[in-house]
């Protein structure tokens, strides 16, 4: 079963997100309180455990939640397999896939420290599609994906 492993925010763009009990999101929006938040395509960003941990294995700090800048860390879901359209349920929201991957900061600290990064290719990001609470425990589905 695929569920949230982590949720998490920042204040500012450019810094690592931290762990919060529980998030919010708003149609057109994203998540409340979080720098990324706005009317645009990467409202939300997901990054699989299973990722984390390939660079886990090769990193000589500790990755926690957020490390990479993502809101949502999942489990048991291959996010990167997901075509771009892909709707999901999380808990009692729904977000809707808008791209896979992003560029990289040059400057990225997870980059300098450890050589790569996987966000810009295990990363994806969402629009809200329904609105709503997301806690750690969430089971996850995958609803529809669009061609």
């Amino acid at each position: 079963m695929a569920k949230v492993v982590s949720v998490n925010i920042s204040d500012r763009k450019g810094e690592q997100k931290y762990p919060v009990p529980e998030i919010v999101l708003k149609l057109h929006h994203g998540i409340v309180g979080d720098a990324h938040a706005g009317d645009w395509h990467r409202q939300i960003s997901l990054l699989a455990e299973e990722s984390v941990d390939t660079m886990r294995a090769l990193s000589p700090i500790p990755l926690d939640a957020g490390v990479f800048a993502e809101n949502i860390n999942t489990v048991g879901v291959d996010l990167k397999g997901l075509p771009i359209g892909t709707h999901l349920r999380i808990g009692e929201t729904e977000v809707e896939v808008t791209q896979i991957g992003k560029e990289c900061h040059n400057d990225c600290a997870i980059k300098k420290t450890v050589g790569k990064c996987v966000m810009p290719t295990e990363g994806i990001f969402a629009v809200v599609v329904k609105e709503g609470t997301i806690r750690p425990g969430d089971e996850i589905e995958i609803l529809e994906a669009k061609p």
